[in-house]
This record gives structure tokens, sequence and C-alpha cells, in this order.
């Protein structure tokens, strides 16, 4: 029966029928692939995404790694190129380190064993695609899989540093943001540790080597007044030239009276020859008294030689322990100076809803992309039979 109420031959209806599966057939035929290609793939990827694919919940945290020596000032721009030329960009330097440590294999391996980093991935009812599927992942496919799940942006306009952990339950991404902050932290630790450690061991090692040198000097300067039994042979040159000096005066004056003496009286006469016997006595004992001051090993002047010698590296190894000293009191002072800590600008949040997978955007983002396949197939088909026709 026909909408009019006409009655329909039997042998009519069914042709009628076949007629309108024959165009629903035909319509398939010249769109299959529009079908093929856009639709059927588009309908799969929303049967996934809405019907299959689990939430995924985010949690965030930013942090800022600082300097107490004063404001970390943002490498961007002209900043930025200086500290690549002159290899300082202060604490920038450590942000960008400890945001490359949040994802390396060290954190990952603590997570793992401190946090159930691969228990909170395969939690059951997750789908299958987005799970972690091996019980028992390797290192490196752990990596693979935590990169994909947690994101940590350094940003150099700002400084700020942005932790991102996606993950299938609301409490699982919130225990591993503040597990990660919690991490970052210590590693900024180790980094005050280290660098203060560095810097202060090799002042003291200086100082050290210093003093060992100094003490090297004091004992061989201590070792020659033994030997040579004099405490300062500079002031007893000084004063072995002042006998000297006075000595050969005194041998002049008396040569000055016996010349004259030996005018007014005989040669032999006692005075004469008291006076004669005066002058050699002083005359040898000038002879000592220069022998004393510069002849033979024992001189003063061999003393005062090494003395000054002795005198000489003593002072420089002094100056050198007075400078290690004050490097030092320098590197303490640069070292606390120069402690990094680590400032959470935004802790981490628990979230609510699931914002992942962006469902719609990925559709859209599908079927635009099958459209253009789609349309660059259709493109180059028309343009092979037009060359044959």
């Amino acid at each position: 029966m026909n909408m009019h109420g006409f009655m329909t031959p039997a042998g009519q209806a069914d042709e009628q029928e076949i007629g309108m599966a024959g165009r629903a057939w035909a319509w398939i035929v010249e769109r299959r692939w529009l079908l093929g290609v856009v639709v059927l793939p588009t309908l799969l990827v929303a049967l996934y995404l809405f019907a299959y694919a689990s939430d995924q919940y985010e949690s965030e945290a930013h942090f800022l790694v600082r300097s107490s020596a004063g404001s970390v000032a943002p490498a961007a721009g002209v900043s930025a190129v200086i500290g690549m030329v002159t290899g300082s960009s202060g604490a920038s330097n450590e942000a960008t380190s400890v945001a490359d440590y949040l994802t390396s294999h060290d954190a990952v391996e603590r997570l793992r064993h401190e946090d159930r980093l691969v228990d909170r991935f395969r939690r059951p009812g997750v789908d299958l695609l987005s799970r972690l599927t091996p019980a028992n992942p390797t290192p490196e496919r752990l990596l693979r899989y935590f990169r994909k799940q947690v994101a940590v942006k350094y940003h150099s306009d700002t400084g700020i540093t942005v932790v991102e952990v996606r993950s299938f339950n609301p409490q699982d991404s919130y225990d591993i943001a503040r597990k990660l902050i919690q991490i970052g932290e210590e590693r900024v630790n180790m980094l005050n540790t280290r660098s203060y450690t560095d810097a202060i061991d090799n002042a003291r090692r200086q100082l050290a080597d210093a003093e060992a040198a100094l003490a090297i000097s004091n004992s061989q300067m201590t070792a020659f007044r033994r030997n040579r039994g004099d405490i300062d042979p500079q002031a007893s040159g000084q004063a072995q030239l002042g006998i000297v000096s006075n000595l050969t005066s005194q041998v002049a004056q008396a040569r000055a009276q016996l010349n004259a003496m030996g005018g007014m009286i005989s040669h032999s006469s006692p005075q004469y020859q008291a006076l004669a016997a005066h002058v050699a006595a002083l005359q040898a004992q000038l002879g000592a008294q220069n022998g004393r001051l510069a002849g033979g090993s024992r001189a003063i002047a061999n003393d005062i030689s090494g003395f000054q010698a002795l005198e000489m590296r003593r002072g420089f190894l002094a100056k050198r322990y007075e400078a290690a000293a004050a490097g030092l009191e320098r590197a303490l002072q640069q070292a606390q100076e120069q402690q990094l800590y680590l400032v959470r600008v935004v802790d981490a949040n628990m979230p609510v809803k699931a914002l992942f997978p962006e469902r719609w955007r990925i559709l859209l983002t599908v079927v635009i992309s099958l459209l253009l396949v789609y349309s660059i197939g259709w493109l180059i088909a028309a343009g092979v039979r037009e060359h044959a026709a």
C-alpha cells in the first residue's frame, strides 16, 4: 500500500524496494572514497574518544630558582645573548638544569621506587591506548611514557618553571607534581652543597699548601740560625761593620801618632816601641774583625746572603699565605651570597575536572586532516582522469 491509500501490486512494491536499495548502494559506491577516507576513520576516532578513552587529570605547579645574592634577572633578549657569550647567566642556568633534571632518568627512577610511578600509570580501568602497557617497563620505555605525561617548561622571559602532570586519577597527578617539586628543591640544595664544597675546598687546599710551605720556610730559617749561632746575621753584620769602622779609625790615629813620634824621638825608645806595638795590635784586631766579616765560609757576609735568601722566600710565602687566607674568606662570603633556593610560585593543585583528552579538538583536527588528504587525493585523481581523456 502506498501513502495515498491506493493498493500497489506486489511485484511493483518489490521493484520499488530494489530500486531504493540500488540507489543507496550506488550512492555509497559513488562516495566510497569519501566514506572510506573521511567518514569511517572519523567515526572510529569519535567512538574511541567519547566511548573508550579514559579521562586524564592535570595538576600544575610553578616554581622559581633564585639566588640569595639578589633578584635573578630573566635571561631573555640581549641579556640572554650576553649570558650565552659570557657564560654568566646566573641562576637561570641552574633553573634550566633543574627543569632538565626533573624529566631525566634519575628523577623517573626515583619516582618509580619512591612514588609507585608505574602503578599510577597502570590503574585498572584505564584504556589500553593511554595506559602504560608493560607491568615492568624498561627504564627507557618508562622515561618515554613519563615525558608524554609530564611536561617541565622553563620560561626564559619570566624565569618561572612550569610543571604539568597528567594521569588518570586526580590524586596521582597531585602527588606526582608535589613529588617533582620536592625533587627540584633537593636538586637545588645539592647544587648549593656542591658549589659551596668545590669553592671552599679549593680555597682551603690553597691555604693549606701556603701554610705548609711557610712552615717549611720557618723551619729552614730556624735551622739556619741554629747552625750559624746568630739570630739576625743582618744586625750582626751592621754591628761588625761598626766595629771594623771603629778599629780602622783607631789604627789610622795610632799610625798618625806613631809617625809623629818617630820624627821626634828614636825608634828604639820605649815610648815609640810601645806605640808601635799598640798599632800592630790594632791592625791585628782589625784584620781579625775583617776576616769575620768577609773571609771564609763562616763569614758574616755569607750568613747575610743565606739569611736574605731565606728571608726573601719567607716573605713571599707569607704574602702567599695572606692571599690564600683572604681567598678563603672571600670564597666563604661568595658561597653564602650565591646560595640558590627554590620559590614555589604556584603550588600543585588538586584537579577536579578531567581536561584531557581534548576530545572535540582532537576530533576536529582529525576531520580537517582527513578532508585535506581526501581533497588532495581527489585533485590528483581528477588530474589523472583529465590527462587520460
